[in-house]
């Protein structure tokens, strides 16, 4: 049988009876975690422990742990890591290692936790114009620069035994509006953005999993690239990018409708799974009916990503801390 063709979430520090309940019949592909459901090392591990227990599988649980700004889990959990532009620009030429092991060491945090994916590396070009919520978190400017310092950030998880999930495809760096709020609109047309914002996705067309843009791309479609099977089909046979497909979180105010209305047309134009998060759970439990299970496609992507998922290769801690250290001309962290 097919997976549920849904990621959810959790309210608290442990799954409620009724959320139990939710998981156990919606079979959701995967979760994701937020820093509300982040106390303690053991408490996360229950967690996790609790979320597969409820689908009866070592189903995918991943995470936003870029560093910077958006990163769940914190002291004493995982290292305050700086945003990635901060860290690229202070690791200068050593930056390709430097997020290799950035990425490395995130990985090892995250699977000493149970978390076995990370919504990283993202490959959005930063502009002089890009929306501040997006910025810093981006690598750099430069298509070739993203796309090889984002391979890096992905080997680094892979090695480390983590998922990671490419994102915001095909290219959010042109929003000028935050899509938690607002939906932004890109007025360049498919042969401009082709070796530009498409350039690092294509690059890394190779990835298990990837996550779309809440973003209308004017000259394309007039739908947000979520929902519009133009769009999808652009990821797919233009960037060529064969990965399962989620969504960015379904409930963001860039797309209108009701949960499970967004969902449905998320799945419609070619997604493989609707991320649904911070949602009441008769949302949630709406937003997984209108899912339903994978389609056939779908399932074979999620079993060829799941295939990846390899027991983390060994690390020497102190040595990968102590060369992170002389790239960054010692300071790593933030704070």
């Amino acid at each position: 049988m097919s997976y549920g063709a849904t990621i959810l979430d959790a309210e608290g520090l442990r799954l409620s009876a009724d959320e139990k309940a939710l998981f156990r019949e919606a079979d959701p592909f995967g979760f994701i975690l937020f820093a509300r459901n982040v106390d303690s090392a053991d408490q996360v591990r229950a967690l996790c422990a609790e979320m597969r227990d409820a689908v009866g599988r070592d189903c995918v649980i991943t995470v936003d742990q870029e560093g910077g700004r958006v990163q769940r889990l914190r002291p004493p959990l995982a290292r305050n890591w700086l945003p990635p532009l901060d860290h690229v620009a202070r690791a200068g030429t050593g930056a390709e290692r430097a997020m290799y092991l950035r990425a490395r060491l995130i990985a090892h945090e995250l699977r000493a936790v149970g978390i076995d994916s990370n919504c990283a590396p993202m490959l959005d070009l930063a502009r002089d114009d890009t929306h501040p919520f997006l910025r810093n978190r981006c690598y750099g400017s430069d298509p070739e620069t993203v796309a090889r310092l984002g391979r890096a950030v992905a080997q680094g998880h892979l090695d480390g035994g983590v998922l990671p999930v490419v994102k915001h495809m095909p290219g959010h760096g042109r929003a000028t509006l935050d899509s938690h709020h607002d939906l932004p609109h890109v007025a360049l047309g498919a042969e401009a953005l082709d070796s530009t914002d498409f350039a690092p996705f294509r690059a890394l067309n190779d990835m298990p999993m990837g996550m779309t843009a809440h973003l209308v791309y004017d000259r394309i479609d007039p739908r947000p690239a979520t929902i519009s099977p133009v769009m999808m089909a652009l990821i797919r046979e233009r960037i060529g990018f064969q990965g399962l497909i989620m969504t960015d979180d379904i409930s963001m105010k860039a797309l209108a409708g009701s949960i499970a209305d967004k969902t449905a047309q998320a799945l419609a134009a070619g997604c493989d799974v609707a991320l649904v998060c911070n949602q009441t759970l008769a949302e949630r439990a709406a937003a997984a009916g209108a899912a339903g299970r994978m389609r056939a496609e779908a399932q074979a992507r999620a079993e060829r990503a799941l295939a990846l998922r390899q027991p983390p290769g060994e690390l020497d801690i102190p040595a990968a801390e102590a060369e992170l250290s002389r790239l960054m001309g010692g300071q790593v962290y933030d704070g």
